[in-house]
């Protein structure tokens, strides 16, 4: 695991921030492998120079701010975010609050204020389609036009292709909101993952043979309801699981739920943080006529969970500690 990542904030005293980091700037929701091509790229530049490399990213998302009453599906919280980037070998994040007055800054004022006086960057990464500053005017190409000037050095990643499809955060909600979890996982470079508490249930599956930790997702999240092969985290341990995600229509018809059960596990979870690391799709969520005939379906179901975790050993995502 990557150590010492430091995460910088609009709070942070400018005498705290490295001068001259190249920064890799984007929204990063997923931390997907177009992310990760932006990211590469200010690494290697970095290194070139012999200066650390940042994620320069934003909170909430600009478009929660824009349009607070569609809420979006997020891949990544914050949190997570912030670990996913730690995992790349970046040497820190900043993280710039976005807000009435960041929207309102013109993307010129931007350049020059937060990356050139207050960051003091000596290079930076963008997407060929990353957009910044009031309207959006700022752009890859006015990046470029004004590097002489400011002396700093411009990288513009093209987009990340899989089968000729660009790979792209709503590309990965979609494939998610669909169930397609390898698709999802192939344009993420891992495995998608949730991370949550786990809460005290109706305790139905630890009647029926099924004890699960039950974790309570974000409203927003887009996850195909079904039954999936996941791999679980507690720290540095990893489980193998089956997990439920929806509303048990057998039962309550309730709010969407996420309940996990660990293979080969005893033990006390309540109140633990797990990461749930998606692996596979086994089946859409049903209604059954009888307990006896979901109870067969929960074997077959854990049967064909093992088997694709068996081919998947080293199926996790590559997470980094927050300095």
């Amino acid at each position: 695991m990557t150590t010492g990542f430091t995460v910088i904030r609009d709070t942070t005293p400018d005498a705290a921030i490295p001068r001259g980091a190249v920064v890799a700037m984007g929204n990063f929701d997923g931390v997907h492998l177009g992310h990760r091509a932006v990211i590469a790229a200010a690494l290697q530049m970095g290194r070139a120079h012999g200066k650390p490399a940042f994620a320069v990213t934003f909170e909430p998302h600009p478009r929660s701010f824009f349009s607070p009453n569609s809420p979006q599906f997020r891949l990544s919280d914050e949190a997570s975010k912030l670990r996913l980037l730690a995992g790349t070998g970046l040497d820190g994040a900043v993280v710039m609050t976005f807000d009435k007055g960041r929207a309102g800054t013109s993307a010129q004022d931007f350049i020059h204020h937060d990356l050139i006086q207050r960051l003091g960057i000596s290079g930076i990464a963008v997407g060929y389609d990353f957009h910044f500053g009031k309207g959006r005017v700022g752009s890859p190409s006015l990046l470029v036009s004004e590097a002489p000037r400011l002396g700093i050095e411009v990288d513009v990643q093209a987009h990340v292709d899989i089968a000729e499809r660009p790979v792209s955060s709503s590309a990965i909600r979609m494939a998610l909101a669909e169930g397609q979890i390898d698709d999802a996982t192939e344009m993420l470079g891992g495995p998608w993952f949730v991370t949550g508490e786990v809460i005290h249930g109706e305790k139905r599956g630890r009647d029926l043979g099924y004890p699960t930790a039950n974790i309570r997702l974000d409203k927003t999240c887009g996850l195909k309801h079904g039954i999936y092969a996941v791999r679980v985290g507690r720290g540095a341990e990893r489980f193998d699981a089956v997990a439920s995600y929806g509303r048990r229509p057998t039962f309550d018809n309730g709010a969407p739920l996420l309940e996990v059960f660990l293979f080969d596990f005893k033990g006390d979870l309540y109140g633990c943080k797990l990461d749930v690391a998606f692996i596979g799709f086994i089946r859409d969520e049903l209604k059954f006529d009888s307990i006896d005939t979901l109870i067969r379906q929960m074997n077959e179901d854990s049967a064909r969970a093992r088997a694709v975790l068996a081919a998947a050993p080293d199926a996790f995502p590559k997470l980094g500690e927050i300095g």
